[in-house]
């Protein structure tokens, strides 16, 4: 038998050979990359087995056979095989014009081998084995998944490039921890005496050179993972182009494969044989990352409280040419300093360990943006196989929507002593304890149909009923959670945050009209079964004679009424969950013999708290507060919402408000406060806060008849651009910083005009103000004209 290796499959993709369609993984192991070519998988859809007649008369190349599976509305299933992927297009274009009904047409080959076989990131295979250049080729290959995750070393280098204004390349920098190094067009006789440490400069004659050597980088140095910031769309973009403008294949594929790049909608997707390549910012938002600004500077900041070499956006193309021309060691510099940063934020965020947790709970490709419903599918589809079922079609016309999360009116005011209780997971734990799943509902409702009001099933809303053995979900939800009570236990956070981003996706893959098992049932029992768990909770809580004043989707605030001490309230707090779980454990006991996963934690003391009103208005505010809590022995202010939080708000209003907060919340008088703090704005004393920062959603030329102050700033910005010879910066989308003036609207880096005071004193000041001082039987402009009636 031949020898069994284990690995990590990188990449995966599938092609038609002569007669018949193969698919091609790259997998990782810990000795060498494998290249496995599978030939003995055919693209399938499934159909009607009432249509074979029909079929087996057309003069298409199909095998085709009965199946003992049913669709959800139970009709008899058979498959039907195709030798290549040609056939299989073409043959589905000829069901659609006879309209004869398929299924599972869009599951691509190489996930539904992967799937079927339980397959998530980890593999087992053999076949025949041949050495090749830098990896081994294993033909006739045959795989199944490993038995436990597997967690590969994979070789990850950050790569970023240098250009002209016209895209033709400077310099690529590589940072990795095996090499590190700039390979810039240039001449190393002119820089004899420069050396850096941290990295090598590699000089070559021209662009073309760079590209080959480039090329002969990859090849030696083999790294897994490319990853950089907007790597996509703009380093690969790039390089690909100029490749082609020389003539130049570049094939830095392992196996030596040219790169496939592919225009979506939005972005660019690259594919390269063998390699993942990983962008900063998606990977960011795929492990639920959010940034006021995404750009390379703004983020290193945040994270690493430090940014680029060069930082001007007006003037870093400039310095850019001028530095290849006069000073290329410089640029070299600043080319290796940006890879360093991608490099520092994927290590300080753990972000490669996270998409490979990722993969081994989703059995998504590593790359992979987004894809709830794609994970879903993979997860699911192969039980409902062996359940004898396929999957529906996707039937966006049919969409109802269901309701959204439970969300109580406030009761604003200033409090002393608010607990906050959450129910963990409350989505994921719902769907456990009523069995809300796909299948469930279609055998619940079949059962229910046999048996009529006898069915012993368990009852969710707008029709909804669910099976209570036959189902699939709540396990796989049960197991998730036990793994990240395991995760949280051993603190890998990794693994614990890509958990609990999946499991709770579910309800919204369930939700989603874009996924092919949504169903207005499914959510609804989901969101209503909340609704009526956040107001059966409330209903608990105030028969213990505390008064609850917000509820949001799970979390529920509590006031009790009196100022307690941190131990008076950790008691009630813990006491409280305690009540409240052992009541729904009775509860779902008694009424649907079901054990409930419901658990309910406290979270939070706030010592002080504030719920505003809206503005302008007496009604309470939703999502919108801000507290003290101590935190390990450290008083700390929390603003949830508030203009602090908020991208839209300037630095002043931030100062402004975490100040008077501050005030208030000590019992302190604030009409002093109040008056300097304004006093100081005239001054000019915090005009460096003054700054609207906002992102452009359009192009500028598609803003018409709603011109906001952004897209002025940004109009007039781009005009002073032009005047200067500089690049135009803000025609295609971005993010435009800018004050108000006497003048009006004017950019920041090119304000001509005295600063409008009183704008920010009414816009941004007495806003914050009024919001809390109302409580205080107080108003902004009272405080303001005391002052004034002073001289």
């Amino acid at each position: 038998m031949p020898h069994q290796h284990h690995g990590f499959v990188l990449t995966r993709h599938s092609r038609d050979r002569g007669d018949h369609h193969e698919l091609v993984l790259w997998v990782k192991t810990d000795n060498q990359p494998h290249q496995l070519i599978i030939n003995d998988q055919r693209p399938l859809c499934f159909i009607h087995q009432e249509d074979l007649n029909r079929i087996t008369a057309l003069d298409i190349d199909v095998d085709t056979s009965p199946l003992k599976l049913k669709t959800f509305n139970h009709q008899k299933i058979a498959v039907c095989y195709f030798k290549t992927h040609q056939k299989f297009n073409y043959a589905l274009k000829l069901f659609d014009t006879l309209n004869i009904p398929y299924f599972e047409a869009d599951i691509r080959l190489t996930d539904r081998f992967m799937m079927e076989r339980f397959i998530r990131g980890g593999i087992t295979f053999n076949g025949q084995y041949q050495k090749k250049q830098g990896y081994t080729a294993v033909y006739q290959a045959q795989a199944k998944a490993v038995e436990q995750p597997y967690h590969p070393n994979l070789l990850m280098v950050s790569l970023d490039l240098e250009c002209s204004e016209k895209g033709v390349l400077y310099s690529v920098g590589l940072a990795s921890n095996v090499d590190n190094r700039v390979i810039m067009v240039g001449d190393k006789a002119l820089h004899p005496d420069y050396s850096p440490s941290e990295f090598t400069i590699e000089w070559v004659i021209d662009e073309k050179a760079l590209l080959i050597r480039l090329e002969q980088w990859f090849h030696h140095f083999d790294p897994d993972v490319i990853i950089g910031w907007n790597v996509v769309d703009f380093d690969f973009r790039l390089l690909l182009k100029r490749a082609a403008w020389h003539g130049l294949t570049f094939k830095i594929g392992r196996g030596s494969e040219k790169p496939y790049f592919r225009e979506g909608s939005h972005r660019g997707y690259i594919s390269i044989a063998g390699r993942v390549v990983l962008d900063g910012i998606d990977t960011l938002k795929n492990a639920s990352y959010h940034f006021a600004s995404w750009s390379l500077e703004s983020v290193s900041q945040e994270l690493l409280n430090k940014g680029k070499a060069i930082d001007n956006p007006h003037d870093r193309m400039a310095e850019i040419n001028r530095k290849f021309q006069q000073d290329k060691p410089s640029l070299a510099y600043y080319n290796f300093q940006d890879c360093r940063l991608v490099e520092e934020i994927f290590a300080k965020t753990d972000l490669l360990a996270f998409a490979i947790e990722r993969v081994n709970l989703t059995g998504l490709e590593l790359d992979k943006n987004g894809g709830s419903v794609a994970a879903f599918t993979h997860l699911y589809l192969p039980q409902l196989h062996r359940a004898g079922y396929v999957a529906p079609n996707l039937e966006s016309e049919n969409w109802i929507a269901s309701p959204g999360g439970y969300v109580m009116e406030s009761m604003p005011g200033l409090y002393d002593s608010v607990l906050v209780l959450d129910f963990k997971s409350l989505y994921p734990a719902i769907i456990r304890s009523f069995c809300i799943d796909p299948m469930g509902l279609i055998e619940g409702l079949q059962l229910q149909e046999q048996q009529g009001e006898q069915a012993d099933v368990v009852t969710g809303y707008r029709g909804g009923v669910f099976h209570r053995t036959k189902h699939f979900l709540p396990a796989m939800i049960e197991k998730l959670w036990a793994a990240r009570d395991v995760a949280k236990k051993e603190n890998n956070s990794a693994f614990s945050h890509a958990i609990k981003i999946i499991m709770n996706s579910f309800y919204g893959v369930l939700g989603s009209s874009g996924c092919r098992f949504f169903d207005h049932r499914l959510a609804s029992s989901i969101t209503m079964r909340g609704h009526e768990i956040m107001k059966v909770t409330k209903a608990l809580i105030e028969d213990k004679g505390y008064q609850v004043i917000y509820g949001d989707t799970d979390s529920t605030f509590v006031w009790l009424k009196s100022a307690k001490t941190p131990e008076q309230a950790n008691k009630i707090g813990c006491e409280l969950a305690n009540y409240i779980n052992h009541w729904w454990q009775k509860h779902l006991q008694q009424n649907y013999q079901r054990e409930s996963a419901l658990e309910i934690e406290y979270e939070t003391h706030y010592h002080k708290f504030f719920m505003p009103t809206i503005r302008n208005q007496e009604q309470g505010s939703k999502k919108r507060y801000a507290g003290l809590i101590w935190q390990n022995g450290v008083e700390k202010a929390v603003f949830k919402g508030l203009e602090t939080v908020r991208t839209d708000w300037t630095a002043l209003a931030k100062t402004f408000q975490k100040e008077l907060y501050d005030q208030i919340f000590h019992d302190k008088p604030v009409d002093e406060y109040i008056r300097r703090f304004v006093n100081d704005t005239k001054q000019g004393i915090y005009d460096q806060q003054l700054i609207y920062r906002k992102r452009l959603r359009r192009k500028l030329s598609e803003y018409q008849k709603n011109v906001p102050p952004q897209v002025r700033a940004a109009r007039l910005a781009d005009e002073f651009n032009a005047k200067l010879g500089r690049q135009l910066q803000y025609q295609n989308h971005g993010v435009i910083e800018y004050v108000l003036t006497i003048n009006g609207v004017e950019p920041k880096e090119y304000q001509q005009s005295q600063i409008d005071y009183q704008h920010y004193i009414d816009k941004q000041l007495k806003p914050v103000a009024d919001s809390i001082l109302v409580f205080l039987d107080k108003s902004f402009d009272e405080i303001i004209s005391d002052q004034i009636t002073l001289f």
